[in-house]
């Protein structure tokens, strides 16, 4: 890989994907830790589950929709001011949750910690894009699987310290540690130059045209791609904000459960096997999907994700099953992460790749809006059944796109896009 060093003394671009990676993981309990916390908050304050998930809505919100200035910042000054940035802001924020005693000291914190871990999340996925043009779908879900796997050793840590020492303490130490990780690391970071950049050639078909943000979304091929996120996102993101509620009402999160040789309660379990699949679905089927396309990886997850949250439903009841189904609902599911950037990357080009991410990823933040909806229509029907029903067909719908909408809408504008 002698080809593969960069402008400055930095090391090669699999040192960038390690630096990125490790920035991923430490902002990683911002969501993945929520659902840990949103008990005991409510125990302390009484403000009810939904009040208390709309914190969770605005920082996902946040996170994501301003990903676009920052990937524009991305593009134009490079990682390092803008990851740094997002660790002082990261940080600030856990801090600020340790403090908040209302409703809407809570709501700024989460917008604090969004706009941190959307311009961390945002840099490292696009600079992923922009050092490996031949392995996209790898480097990219390498980069998110930080994010999906990065809190699964601090699980139980979190829980136990929660359980001793109080939500508030837990904010307040781990929100200090992981924003000055991100910030020292920010210093390590480098945008690549032409010339650093490997010439493979990658199996998948690539446009040949930069598109800039502007362009991209004037193209309905853009949209299909959003649209399909969304509904992908929004089952997602359910499960990993209401997956402590869930586990309560299903009778299981106390119950201990043994496992390759561990035995840990339900919640605690899943949570942990949920983390370190989530954070291997994105590698596994990045790399897949250089392999055999984009759409067809697409397709396979999706139908996968589809028949997992309704197994969750009603087989879920069980304390293993819902160790297992759990596990199997997040490994289907995370792979969004590194498949929408990558086919975004592969149909728009690389030069804009961070500012363009950046527009695509704003379909976590709608589908974001669906969450506090679950907690509504959970509470209008008695139970869960509509809101995994729902879920379910959303993924199945995305299944269906992938393959008969978005596959020839592709095709045929990397074709036109060779002559413009």
């Amino acid at each position: 890989m002698g080809n593969e060093q960069t402008s400055g003394p930095l090391g090669g671009r699999w040192f960038q994907l390690l630096i990125g990676i490790v920035c991923m993981s430490m902002i990683a309990n911002l969501q993945y830790g929520w659902t840990l916390f949103v008990n005991p908050i409510d125990a302390k304050f009484g403000w009810g589950r939904a009040a208390i998930q709309v914190a969770f809505t605005i920082f996902v919100l946040t996170e994501t929709w301003l990903v676009p200035i920052e990937g524009y910042l991305v593009d134009k000054f490079g990682p390092r001011p803008v990851v740094f940035f997002g660790g002082l802001l990261c940080g600030i924020g856990w801090v600020l949750n340790s403090q908040a005693d209302t409703l809407a000291m809570l709501y700024f914190a989460a917008a604090v910690s969004g706009v941190g871990a959307g311009a961390v999340y945002g840099t490292c996925v696009g600079n992923a894009l922009k050092w490996f043009p031949d392995r996209r779908g790898l480097a990219a879900g390498m980069t998110a699987a930080g994010f999906g796997a990065g809190s699964a050793a601090t699980v139980i840590p979190i829980a136990n310290m929660i359980a001793n020492q109080g939500y508030q303490e837990t904010f307040w130490y781990f929100g200090i540690g992981q924003g000055a990780i991100v910030v020292i690391l920010s210093l390590l970071l480098s945008k690549p130059v032409k010339s650093a950049i490997t010439t493979v050639k990658a199996k998948v078909v690539q446009t040949r045209k930069d598109f800039r943000p502007m362009e991209m979304v004037k193209q309905p091929v853009f949209w299909i791609m959003y649209l399909m996120f969304v509904m992908v996102a929004a089952g997602g993101l359910m499960a990993t904000a209401q997956l402590a509620p869930i586990a309560k009402d299903f009778q299981v999160a106390g119950v201990t459960v043994s496992l390759m040789g561990l035995a840990l309660p339900a919640l605690t379990f899943a949570l942990t096997i949920d983390r370190v699949l989530n954070g291997l679905t994105r590698p596994f089927f990045g790399w897949v999907s250089d392999k055999i396309g984009r759409e067809q990886t697409m397709t396979l997850c999706f139908t996968f994700e589809c028949f997992g949250i309704l197994g969750l439903y009603y087989l879920g009841h069980d304390p293993v099953m819902f160790v297992l189904l759990t596990g199997l609902v997040f490994f289907a599911w995370g792979e969004i992460y590194s498949l929408f950037p990558s086919t975004n990357a592969d149909t728009f080009g690389t030069q804009y790749a961070a500012g363009n991410a950046g527009l695509l990823y704003t379909a976590k933040g709608t589908a974001s809006l669906l969450v506090p909806l679950s907690s509504i229509l959970m509470a209008t029907t008695g139970g869960w059944e509509a809101v995994f029903w729902v879920a379910s067909i959303l993924n199945g719908t995305a299944a269906i796109l992938a393959w008969f909408v978005l596959r020839p809408m592709r095709r045929k504008l990397i074709e036109r896009s060779a002559s413009m």
